[in-house]
């Protein structure tokens, strides 16, 4: 199978082609992207870029503060618990429904979802949605639950007591949700909850300050804080969720990313994983997790195919690009992984974390070519990137809940002028390289040629790592705080790739030494061999003028080959034997 490529898209911005957004504006003013906008030409380029799953973020319905009673949907949120004037996508309020913003035709919001998730797959791509188990919007009713669907949250509860094994949430009995340190409002505007639920992050008070998920309330998996675990028998909530992983699983999608996962006891992924694989075996589970010591469990118990590698390699690279560690620090990430990088899913950008270009980050797009290189070749695990990223979106606009903080808002009704011009007109949407401008089109080409790569080559999606840093900290022309090498190998067919990146501002001509353990670990042969760099010409900085790899090279064990890579730049260089 090909190494998993995800791209992340958020609908809502990520199609909307209204130009001059304002910020806080509402839907009427600022518009909002559609899944029909996703449409076959759309997902078509995308796939030629080297993507394989489609993450579509926040189509789930989710608080909001839109009026849709005429489309026979219940009423708006209450303003004061929403996030944005068009809601948190984290802040689910009907597990079982399609955010309306989304639909052409809101009646039909889910025969649209429906439409896009076939798309989806004609164009060669799998469908990832998310799944929030941990917490859900304070104000959650369905309207469009199925007919098999166990009660809804909440409505067995015994809101007496603060825990019971059958209840849905965590209750402050006697008083009244009165947050620290904002409003909830006055009069027949004011939201009204007694008594109080404890938030989504585990803030088990009836006073949430600002700072808090506020917007959401903390879901009852059987863990009474700080007394222990009620898992048998099995908890109601589990039964909920359950149905809905299998609800969505049985209309296509194929992969759920989960959120918070750590907040959630492993136990329940380990039964509920279990039971959606014996009915869809292929359905891939990704998990947002932070804590290190956890990743073992969760995978090997929990159930998950991947996890995210953020406190890992993405905060590496992120400190190297930066310049407060060295490249160096690179050969760690994998070391403390143990064994476990192939279910590591990287990425430089999602919608929690600052986009690369931003003034926050690198500032500069054009120099992502060493961090992307990395994060797609390392390992065997998925790659994800995040919509825009291609094109060097910077997020430098305070869309409104969301400020100017280097992140793209999932809070707000927003649109990014690079996708609108590659998007085109919804007089004439046909998305084209076209209207990019040179620093883009080389960018997304860069891109697309790297991950095509990582996607496809034996060697990346289904070889080995052999790290070369350890016998290359002396060598000459080679700085260990700035580049990075290492080979990767696929023993099957003999495939092998020398990659180097380099961080610093200038070039580098460095003696790379490939040690005889190398030659033994992967049996290489010793000789003349034709030296091809896959990325030559593709280097997204006009002035990269990267010196082509010598058309053959001689390999021998404990000795050194020449490897010139540009300012910023990186190199994955095919070596085949020249006979």
């Amino acid at each position: 199978m090909d190494k998993i490529i995800i791209y992340q898209m958020v609908p809502r911005v990520a199609m909307n082609r209204t130009p001059d957004p304002v910020p806080h504006g509402p839907i009427g003013q600022n518009g909002s992207g559609k899944l029909a906008d996703i449409n076959g030409r759309v997902l078509r380029s995308l796939r030629q870029m080297g993507i394989t799953h489609m993450w579509y973020t926040g189509v789930i319905e989710h608080a909001h503060a839109t009026d849709y009673t005429d489309c026979d949907i219940t009423p708006p949120d209450n303003p004061h618990v929403v996030k944005g004037r068009a809601g948190s996508p984290y802040a689910i309020r009907d597990y079982y429904d399609v955010d309306p913003d989304l639909a052409v035709d809101p009646r039909r919001r889910m025969a649209e979802m429906e439409a896009l998730i076939a798309r989806t797959h004609s164009a060669g791509m799998r469908v990832v949605i998310d799944f929030i188990p941990n917490h859900v919007a304070r104000l959650y009713v369905t309207d469009a639950a199925p007919a098999d669907a166990p009660a809804p949250f909440g409505a067995d509860d015994d809101t007496s007591r603060f825990f019971s094994p059958a209840n849905d949430f965590y209750y402050l009995p006697g008083q009244a949700l009165a947050p620290a340190d904002f409003s909830l409002g006055d009069g027949p505007g004011a939201y009204t909850e007694f008594p109080a639920r404890a938030s989504g992050n585990d803030c088990f008070t009836a006073h949430p300050s600002r700072s808090d998920w506020y917007e959401t309330v903390k879901l009852n998996y059987g863990v009474d804080p700080g007394r222990g675990t009620h898992f048998s028998p099995i908890p109601p909530l589990w039964h909920k969720m359950l149905h809905i992983l299998l609800y969505w699983a049985q209309k296509g999608v194929d992969a759920f990313r989960c959120d918070m996962v750590h907040m959630v006891p492993v136990e329940f992924w380990h039964w509920a994983i279990a039971a959606v694989k014996e009915r869809y075996p292929s359905a891939i589970f990704i998990a947002e997790i932070y804590q290190p010591e956890l990743y073992r469990p969760y995978i090997e118990w929990g159930g998950f195919d991947y996890l995210y590698d953020k406190v890992g390699l993405y905060d590496t690279l992120r400190a190297i690009e930066q310049g407060y560690c060295p490249a160096s620090a690179i050969t760690g990430c994998w070391q403390r992984l143990g064994g476990l990088e192939p279910h590591m899913l990287n990425f430089l950008e999602n919608h929690d974390e600052q986009r690369f270009a931003s003034p926050q980050y690198a500032s500069r797009a054009d120099r992502v070519a060493p961090s992307l290189v990395v994060s797609a070749t390392l390992s065997t695990g998925p790659m994800m990137i995040y919509y825009g990223q291609e094109l060097g979106e910077r997020a430098l606009d305070a869309e409104g809940f969301s400020g100017a903080d280097g992140r793209t808002t999932i809070f707000d009704y927003w649109s990014l002028e690079p996708l609108r011009r590659w998007l085109g007109t919804a007089a004439s949407p046909a998305p084209s390289a076209g209207r990019l401008t040179p620093e883009e089109q080389r960018l997304r080409r860069f891109y697309a040629r790297t991950l095509t790569l990582a996607s496809t080559d034996a060697a990346i999606a289904g070889g080995s790592m052999f790290d070369l840093m350890y016998v290359n900290y002396q060598s000459p022309g080679l700085d260990p705080t700035r580049q990075y090498y290492y080979l990767r190998h696929h023993r099957p067919t003999g495939r092998l790739l020398l990659i180097g990146v380099n961080f610093a501002d200038t070039p580098s001509e460095a003696q790379v030494t490939i040690p005889g353990h190398a030659f033994a670990c992967l049996s290489l042969p010793e000789g003349a061999y034709k030296a091809t760099d896959l990325l030559c010409g593709y280097l997204p900085a006009e002035d990269s003028r990267q010196p082509a790899t010598d058309s053959e090279v001689t390999l021998r064990a404990d000795s050194p080959v020449s490897v010139k890579l540009a300012a910023h730049g990186a190199a994955i260089i095919e070596l085949t034997p020249a006979h």
